[in-house]
């Protein structure tokens, strides 16, 4: 059954910015969804509101111990008009996942899922058109305890916003220059590398920072301990094409399980390719540029989708990757994952939800 959530509209929408003039993560729509929880209530009030700014107090747990995890995901207009959100199901059990690494209270899935969708529904006018854009869904709890013991908050706060969006890079599609990181480490076996996090992230703006300062658009992360395997890029995970193999690192725990991973390696498979979760060590890349056997380099997120990456950089020698263009491989598996978003391919995985126009009318307060 599907559950209808309070909603409370803002008494004037806010003017849309055109489709052409949109960033990243800059632009909010009308609303949002919050709940909360307490130690004796469990999750309550889930409702629909205007957007605007929470009320925190000072001491409060996540501004102190950063007692937090959020989650990013899209729903993307089709050519049919339709609105449909792509796997949020596996976006839900990842939160819950490093919800549950934080001492976070997990949300119910189906409450989860159905918040989403109305949400959406509400709002669907900010839904962009263009090609390459679409609106990104960003969930967050957070501790919301005032309170500066070290231990989990005995209160949390629940929400979920969103933002009509284009490409993530400033380059869009065309590929990215990455530095290989060899002096700072993101994350180590036993640590919190595998949850969406807000200390992960902010662990690595150093290394991005100093990334971009040398031109590059982001940084490639190796092991924590030995510097040595390749791990995730700062804003998605990554993959190789050595031979005729597709290669990405395994989930040993240090990196983030990947929804568009996932989804990439399947449509490999489908597309007749070989593909391999194994560990690649930056010197395997490195001999294999020399050689001529990597073909390509290419990373995978939800903001970013599919990125090409055109040059490496480690230990001062650069690498170009095909010629510093994007390759056949990012390319096709960029376009088929694109066309089942957008509606323009069958679903055979099952991976879109639709969002339903009934939901955009639910009750008001």
């Amino acid at each position: 059954m599907e559950l209808e959530l309070p909603v409370t509209r803002v008494p004037q929408p806010r003017a849309r910015p055109r489709d052409d003039q949109l960033g990243f993560g800059q632009v909010f729509t009308d609303h949002m969804f919050l709940m909360d929880w307490a130690v004796d209530t469990g999750w309550t009030s889930p409702r629909i509101v205007p957007y605007g700014p929470l009320a925190l107090e000072p001491a409060t747990v996540t501004l102190h111990y950063a007692q937090s995890v959020f989650e990013g995901l899209k729903a993307y207009r089709g050519h049919d008009d339709a609105i449909r959100l792509f796997r949020p199901e596996r976006n839900i059990a990842r939160f819950n996942r490093s919800a549950e690494r934080l001492c976070v209270p997990p949300v119910d899935p189906e409450l989860f899922l159905a918040a989403l969708k109305q949400l959406v529904a509400v709002d669907r006018d900010w839904v962009p058109r263009a090609p390459g854009t679409s609106l990104y869904i960003r969930p967050v709890a957070f501790a919301s305890d005032p309170d500066l013991h070290v231990r989990p908050s005995r209160t949390y706060v629940f929400f979920i916003i969103l933002s009509p969006v284009a490409a993530y890079y400033a380059e869009g599609f065309n590929p990215l220059r990455i530095r290989v990181e060899d002096r700072y480490a993101r994350s180590v076996r036993g640590g919190t590398g595998a949850a969406k996090t807000a200390g992960n992230y902010a662990g690595s703006l150093l290394a991005g920072e100093e990334a971009q300062e040398a031109g590059f658009a982001q940084v490639l992360w190796l092991d924590g301990i030995n510097q040595e395997y390749i791990e995730e890029v700062g804003s998605m995970n990554i993959a190789f094409v050595i031979g005729d193999e597709l290669v990405t690192p395994p989930l040993t725990g240090t990196l983030l399980e990947g929804v568009t991973r996932d989804s990439v390696l399947q449509l490999a498979r489908d597309e007749g390719m070989q593909v391999a979760e194994r560990p690649v060590g930056i010197a395997e890349v490195m001999a294999a540029a020399r050689d001529g056997t990597l073909r390509e380099v290419f990373g995978t997120g939800t903001a970013a989708v599919i990125s090409p990456v055109g040059e490496l950089a480690y230990r001062g020698e650069r690498i170009r990757v095909h010629d510093g263009q994007v390759g056949p491989v990012a390319r096709r598996l960029y376009g088929i994952l694109s066309d089942i978003q957008r509606g323009r391919l069958p679903d055979r995985h099952g991976w879109m939800v639709a969002v339903e126009d009934g939901h955009a009318d639910g009750g008001s307060e």
